[in-house]
């Protein structure tokens, strides 16, 4: 293991105690994957909601063996109280990150880190590292995961006998995507193997742990459990580091000439697919839990048979009873569920699935050009003013060369256009800022806007709020090449923030986002300088549905309104020549 690893402070909420888990479950799944993952890197901080909260029962009784402190919302350092909890901050309290995916993410990287042999801890990150990488706010996956799972079953525990007698929709939709065929790196190769599997008539014989002795130096008790599932198979011999088998692997012609079409789908073993993730770290307690008070109220599971052969399967993992045994949570054993007849099964069709597009518009044209003239009959045309500070220039020759957006490693001619566009918006953030304003720089990327605002405004404090790390790591190091005190790093989505501020700024916030920041921003009564980009990525979302203003929805529907979207976020010199002459004419 490596040393001088730095400590970091992890802050965890706590509300409650309730059967064998800590709430609000976010906590029980931080707590969870520290088990799992035997990480001990962190100092960890109970962050109680109340004031009568026993300080040896929580920390004697609760958390197995984990040393943990508790402390009061206001003895949080300044940056996390701006953030929802779970966060994580280092020592020197500039860099924090906040949400429970950021979190998660966090933790098993600086586990791997620390000790490079638990490969097995980073494959929890999935193909490319990118399980549960994109944000709430636009993958649906992961606000399931992060978002809707956990605060389900928080309330279909919390509520009244006559409030749960129905699966919560968010289970339901759970139990949906447990049916949907698994798409994975190479499944063509797989769905090849299971076709000749399936016409040989042959049984995968897949290794299931008995006890759960997975440690150096004792052995893994293994007994045949003979299922019809080549996906079991794949799935646990990468558990186990073990590889199938050659001969399964060879193909006879009359597969390889098998057409990819008609090859047969792939059945999910963990929640994303055939590999054991983050995903099922995430799941797992939040299901344990619905599970036991299910159960207990005596209801019948017989609607959800993929759920309760995936907590059953998640169980054979080598150390999940390990880690769930230190969080004090007694996992089930579930009897093997039949699916019920159809007519007898809840409705599925009323849960929510992918967000559907309106309705096709039978008056629809198509094209901008029909779309802008129906826009110009209702009144409403492009207007352009002229440029507020037409004047204002940064002295880019005599800044460190820190602040200089070349330094955030991109091409010369990108970092003049960079260059032009911060003159804009610090020129325009500039009128409106007094000593004392709190800057929030959205969407920060590498820290072109922030850098420059906290360097030409030291009386302001400047937050850069960025998702992707390696985006906000490269930002602090350029902060540190300068020496700005007055700056502060956080890697969340921006819905974790909550913090009060005065301006709020976005250089380019891709798509939705504007909208979001906008939104965030009007929230928080805060004035904002904001310039957007990406228009053809907008589409709507859980939170927002296209056309949003009062005025568009009466005129446009939401296909003209994404023709408009995508021709906007095209730049005429990239188009033919007769084709400039038409958009310049449609935009005037």
């Amino acid at each position: 293991m490596k040393d001088s690893v730095a400590e970091e402070h992890l802050y965890l909420g706590f509300s409650h105690k309730y059967r064998d888990s800590i709430f609000p479950l976010h906590t029980s799944i931080s707590l969870f994957l520290l088990s799992y993952c035997d990480c001990k890197l962190f100092k960890i901080f109970l962050v109680p909601t109340g004031e009568d909260v026993d300080d040896q029962f929580v920390t004697k009784n609760l958390l197995g063996d984990l040393e943990v402190h508790l402390i009061s919302r206001c003895q949080l350092p300044v940056i996390v109280q701006s953030c929802c909890l779970p966060a994580v901050v280092v020592k020197d309290g500039k860099f924090c990150r906040a949400g429970l995916s950021v979190v998660l993410r966090h933790i098993i990287q600086k586990t791997y880190e620390a000790d490079p042999s638990k490969k097995d801890v980073l494959e929890l990150l999935g193909f490319k590292k990118t399980c549960l990488k994109a944000c709430a706010e636009v993958s649906q996956w992961t606000r399931l995961c992060e978002i809707s799972i956990p605060l389900a079953v928080e309330g279909f525990l919390t509520a009244s006998p006559e409030h749960c007698q129905t699966i919560p929709p968010d289970i339901l939709q759970l139990e949906r995507k447990l049916g949907e065929p698994v798409r994975v790196h190479n499944d063509d190769k797989i769905r090849r193997q299971k076709l000749q599997q399936q016409k040989a008539g042959a049984k995968a014989a897949v290794p299931v742990l008995g006890k759960e002795a997975t440690e150096e130096g004792k052995t893994v008790e293994m007994h045949e459990h003979p299922l019809p599932s080549l996906e079991l198979s794949i799935a646990f011999s990468k558990l186990l580091v073990q590889e199938v088998s050659d001969a399964a692997n060879r193909e006879a012609a009359h597969i390889r000439r098998t057409k990819n079409s008609d090859l047969p789908l792939l059945d999910h073993v963990f929640a994303e697919g055939l590999y054991f993730t983050l995903a099922d770290i995430v799941l797992l307690p939040c299901i344990h839990q619905f599970l036991v008070s299910s159960i207990k109220q005596g209801k019948n599971l017989v609607n959800l048979p993929l759920i309760s052969s995936w907590y059953r399967r998640v169980q054979e993992v080598p150390g999940v009873k390990k880690a769930a045994g230190k969080c004090n949570m007694a996992l089930l054993q579930l009897p093997e569920l039949m699916s019920a007849p159809e007519e007898q099964l809840q409705d599925f069709s009323s849960v929510p699935d992918e967000l559907e597009e309106e309705n096709e518009d039978s008056n629809f044209i198509g094209g901008p050009r029909p779309t802008m003239t129906k826009l110009m009959e209702n009144g409403i045309e492009a207007k352009f003013s002229p440029h507020p500070c037409p004047s204002w220039t940064l002295d880019w020759t005599n800044l460190p060369s820190a602040v200089n957006p070349g330094e955030g490693k991109m091409s010369r001619d990108r970092a003049l256009r960079k260059q032009q566009q911060l003159n804009n918006l610090v020129a325009a953030v500039t009128k409106l800022t007094k000593p004392g304003d709190v800057i929030v720089d959205f969407c920060s990327g590498g820290g072109h806007v922030g850098i420059v605002l906290a360097h030409m405004m030291p009386s302001c404090q400047v937050v850069l709020i960025e998702n992707k790390e390696l985006s906000l790591i490269r930002a602090k190091d350029r902060s540190d090449e300068l020496g700005l005190n007055n700056i502060w790093f956080i890697q969340a989505n921006l819905d974790y923030f909550h913090g009060t501020f005065n301006i709020g700024v976005a250089l380019h916030a891709c798509g939705v986002a504007t909208d979001m920041v906008i939104e965030h921003c009007i929230k928080s009564r805060a004035a904002f300088v904001i310039s957007p980009c990406c228009y053809g990525f907008i589409q709507n979302t859980v939170k927002f549905k296209y056309p949003r203003s009062h005025q568009f929805k009466e005129i446009l529907s939401y296909k003209e309104h994404m023709i408009l979207c995508r021709f906007a976020d095209q730049t005429a010199v990239q188009l033919p020549p007769e084709r400039r002459l038409i958009e310049h004419n449609q935009l005037k």
